[in-house]
């Protein structure tokens, strides 16, 4: 299993930064360099325990399509989302929102994985996929950032 770990430091209080996570349209919007587009199960763009969404979005060459579902809910410390469908063998994404300060949050993303294929999956996620989804994580921290900041 793989297992990635990002910290983003934001200047906003947990609950702001909690809620852009959960966002689905932010989500898809932090990723449009790869045309992702987000559709959840309720209709709604904010998240909640139980409810899934879907992502479509070019990555690596191709279009993938992952259903994950939103396994944990602790607002504003934390929630766990888990692949239902998708790319992986196995996926889970938990979310932690820490105040530091009274105007400062650090969010931390650990997402483990487990590449299909067995022995060559395992392969190409040390070497191509968990630099690809830091790569991700960051780059979603870096858009959560500005708009909470705004």
């Amino acid at each position: 299993m793989a297992e990635i770990e990002v910290v983003t430091f934001i200047r906003a209080d947990a609950a702001t930064v909690f809620d852009l996570e959960l966002d689905a349209d932010v989500h898809a919007a932090s990723m449009a360099g790869s045309g992702e587009r987000a559709t959840t199960s309720t209709g709604r763009a904010a998240l909640g325990l139980g409810d899934e969404v879907t992502f479509a979005a070019r990555h690596l060459g191709r279009t993938w399509h992952l259903t994950s579902r939103v396994t944990e809910y602790d607002r504003p410390r934390r929630f766990v989302d888990e692949q239902l469908t998708g790319p992986f063998h196995r996926m889970r994404h938990e979310h932690l929102f820490e105040a530091v300060d009274a105007r400062t949050t650090r969010m931390t993303d650990r997402m483990s994985f487990t590449a299909p294929l067995g022995p060559v999956g395992r392969l190409v996620a040390r070497l191509v996929l968990e630099p690809y989804l830091r790569r991700l994580l960051i780059e979603r921290g870096a858009h959560v950032r500005r708009l909470a900041e705004g």
